[in-house]
């Protein structure tokens, strides 16, 4: 026997109100509000804008701080110092991987995020626990959320033994992507770093995230090289690359022709719109056809002390680091933190149409960019047709 109800009353996108219908977690049919009283099982969404849910494209789960006594930010100015220092502190921390990524990941969803990328490290000193404490935590949550992993040499892949060999162990656990970082930055060894990245990635038929902090020429040179491993691997539509700094350092007139190589593969890039070094100019890239979405980053570890899990208030740090005014700009802040991260992902029914996936969020708004300059609190998130946090408060904490 289906499982089917109504939402009466809502707005999607923030259009003439509807009654959509939910059929065993998916969108079943959607109509004209009928003004109908509200009745057994069906929900009265009273006016309100009907979205997809969010889509967190970049988290570090397994090394967050969250719900754990406050911190001071003890990390060095660089990126070397800041590896080490957080080793340090992920050796001396008691509480178990999956009691602070369990409380994060519940914050996430209960914001509206039920499709996450998550990087896991892989590091000879922490062995395989990282994997298998968050596989756990998957199974636990695997009702409520999508949850995809990658495989993330934090501390380097050719220049650190065994890395390569955790990474493929992650991979056989059922680890769905390859993940690399900055290949001459990290590794000084581009070239070797890049084919087993996708060597791993072809063997496995996975996915590719790198992280490129690098900046200037050298890290355009290092997309271009992305994008050349890409087409010589036919990882097209499968590959990430995270951060991506350079795009923002250089002139449009030198990343342009970037940016049509990378459309062109469907490489997608992601962004966490930080306040303190250039971003990928991200209103050029969209015109350019470059899929780009957002994530979090860290959040409440050794990195950053910042960041509360709301994709709805990264998409806001976007349109402000950005400088975007107009609604038309604002809606695609939101898309990045949704739309664009489903496409980066390889999610083919997030949405609000007949067939798609119910994952919805309400939101109390008249608009779509009203509700990403406000980020109301008040929102209802549905996952898979089922009403699953309120008021930026999962029901039934699984801690």
């Amino acid at each position: 026997m289906s499982n089917s109800f109504w939402l009466r009353n809502v707005r999607p996108y923030g259009g003439d109100a509807q009654d959509v219908q939910i059929v065993d977690g998916r969108i079943g049919a959607r109509q004209p509000a009928a003004g109908k009283p509200v009745s057994g099982p069906d929900l009265d969404g009273q006016g309100q804008l009907l979205v997809p849910s969010l889509v967190e494209s970049h988290i570090h789960l397994d090394k967050t701080l969250w719900g754990q006594p406050w911190r001071p930010h003890s990390a060095g100015p660089n990126l070397k110092a800041r590896i080490a220092n957080e080793r340090q502190i992920l050796r001396e921390l008691t509480s178990p991987i999956a009691e602070r990524a369990g409380a994060l990941l519940e914050q996430c969803i209960a914001r509206g995020s039920l499709t996450l990328r998550c990087h896991v490290d892989a590091d000879p000193e922490l062995g395989i626990e990282h994997v298998q404490a968050m596989l756990e935590l998957r199974e636990r949550y695997a009702d409520l959320v999508d949850l995809e992993f990658v495989t993330f040499p934090q501390v380097g892949l050719v220049n650190r033994p065994g890395v390569e060999d955790l990474m493929r162990e992650a991979l056989e656990l059922g680890v769905e992507v390859v993940g690399g970082l900055d290949p001459c930055g990290i590794d000084n060894d581009p070239i070797t770093h890049l084919t087993i990245l996708f060597e791993l990635a072809s063997r496995f038929d996975r996915g590719i995230d790198i992280h490129l902090h690098d900046g200037g020429e050298l890290g355009l040179w290092q997309i271009a090289r992305i994008v050349d491993f890409t087409e010589r691997y036919q990882r097209q539509g499968r590959v990430m690359i995270s951060h991506a700094f350079c795009l923002g350092m250089n002139s449009w007139a030198q990343v342009q022709p970037l940016a049509e190589r990378l459309a062109a593969n469907r490489i997608s890039l992601m962004t966490t719109a930080p306040s303190d070094i250039e971003i990928p100019p991200f209103t050029e890239l969209l015109g350019a056809g470059v899929n780009v979405c957002l994530g979090s980053d860290g959040i409440r570890d050794a990195w950053t002390p910042m960041g509360n899990g709301d994709m709805l208030e990264r998409a806001m740090l976007l349109a402000l680091r950005c400088g975007m005014r107009t609604d038309p700009q604002i809606c695609t802040a939101f898309d990045a933190a949704s739309t664009n991260g489903a496409l980066a992902l390889g999610r083919s029914d997030h949405g609000v149409a007949v067939g798609q996936a119910a994952n919805l969020m309400l939101l109390p708004a008249q608009t779509l960019s009203e509700a990403v300059v406000s980020r109301p609190l008040a929102r209802t998130v549905i996952s898979r047709g089922v009403v699953v946090a309120k008021d930026g408060q999962l029901v039934g904490s699984r801690l």
